[in-house]
């Protein structure tokens, strides 16, 4: 019997610092990819749309707020899963501007990196797609 594909759909956010650097997340040891570098972001709740997601995400782990209206859609990464996992879709959006005091709340660490910074760290795999999209796009 083949699975059936349900992914979970989870928002990253490249999170400009308005001199060619991006925000990137350092994942706690103790989580899945503890120790890897990726986009900040989190999961799709059933009643959200994705920008809203990201909006409430960002604030949740970074303490940033973006205007979701702002937010510009950049690219996606998508794994099937296999037996023993679900699969996954993240979409990438961009934030040019953003409000607050950047904070690791949950966690981890945060830190800019220019695009041949981001190319040089230890990513899950979707976020080295990932990267490899914004570079494309925004150079």
């Amino acid at each position: 019997m083949t699975k059936k594909f349900t992914p979970l759909i989870v928002v990253a956010a490249a999170v400009s610092d308005g001199s060619g650097r991006w925000l990137m997340h350092k994942r706690p040891a103790h989580k899945q990819h503890g120790g890897l570098w990726e986009f900040p972001g989190g999961k799709v709740e059933a009643d959200e749309c994705p920008g809203t997601a990201l909006a409430r995400e960002i604030e949740e782990e970074a303490g940033i707020r973006l205007d979701p209206d702002e937010l510009a859609e950049t690219g996606f990464a998508v794994s099937c899963g296999d037996e023993s996992a679900d699969g996954i879709v993240i979409l990438l959006y961009t934030a040019e501007r953003w409000h607050g005091d950047l904070e690791a709340r949950e966690g981890g660490q945060f830190q800019w990196f220019d695009h041949a910074g981001i190319a040089t760290l230890d990513k899950p795999p979707l976020d080295v797609v990932l990267a490899r999209q914004l570079a494309q796009k925004r150079p």
